[in-house]
């Protein structure tokens, strides 16, 4: 099943990794704290698309 995301989504989703990897690339060490809230700020945006993609109605 493929799922299409709009634009916005897409370009949320950059910036939330662009932000991450700006701030984290010239450390050698991560916490794993930082990384969770990461991935979870992404998947909590990928979830509302999701979401919004199940109550659009299907013509």
């Amino acid at each position: 099943m493929t799922e299409m995301f709009d634009t916005t989504t897409i370009d949320e989703i950059r910036a939330i990794i662009d932000r991450g990897l700006g701030t984290t690339q010239s450390r050698e060490l991560i916490a794993a704290s930082e990384v969770a809230d990461l991935l979870l700020d992404l998947r909590l945006l990928l979830a509302t698309s999701d979401a919004e993609l199940e109550a659009a109605p299907t013509n």
